[in-house]
């Protein structure tokens, strides 16, 4: 019997070291990457920049274009209200006041749809960056013999030695040649159930 529970201590602590190495986590081998230089330099990423900044530029073109006509009548309209000094207006002039509030609805929704398009877009530019770099950053990680990647501004400090910044940027112009700048239309809605 005595020999039985030596043998079992001896077993047992054998069996302990081993369990213990089976969960040792591996020493962290780190890679710091700057996000903003790759998202920035990268020759898809220029040219996609380049892009939204021009529907930008034409939707406040368009916003000034439709703001000054509405202004002028805008004026129209008070100064023929305000010479009634307090009189309800004639048929013609509520017709001229409807007309009014309906173009600069119609000018305020056009407005608002491209808004809306120019950000869908910039959305549907950064969802093609980060499909690709997920990737990207395993292929560097291995390569380099990094398990741990992190952004360069997360860092108090980092060497040069673990930026992997250069590798990850010709990745992403190797696998992104180009992005579409147009983000595909919106699924109609579905009307609600009963």
């Amino acid at each position: 019997m005595k020999t039985l529970l030596i043998t079992t201590a001896i077993l047992a602590s054998a069996l302990v070291p081993a369990a213990a190495s089976a969960q040792a986590v591996p020493g962290a081998i780190v890679a710091v990457v700057d996000l903003d230089k790759v998202t920035g330099d990268c020759n898809a990423c220029r040219t996609a920049a380049s892009t939204l900044k021009s529907q930008v530029t034409a939707l406040q073109n368009r916003q000034k274009a439709l703001a000054g006509p509405i202004e002028t009548e805008g004026k129209s309209l008070k100064a023929a209200v305000d010479a009634l000094k307090g009189q309800d207006p004639d048929a013609a002039l509520q017709t001229r006041i409807r007309a009014f509030q309906a173009k600069e609805q119609s000018a305020s929704e056009e407005l608002q749809k491209q808004q809306q398009q120019i950000q869908r877009n910039q959305q549907y530019i950064q969802k093609q960056i980060v499909d690709k770099l997920g990737p990207i950053y395993q292929s560097v990680m291995q390569k380099r013999g990094a398990n741990i990647m992190v952004e360069v501004g997360t860092t108090l400090a980092a060497s040069t030695s673990v930026d992997v910044t250069a590798d990850v940027l010709a990745g992403l112009n190797a696998a992104l040649p180009s992005l579409s700048t147009t983000a595909p239309a919106e699924a109609a809605q579905a009307p609600q159930g009963r």
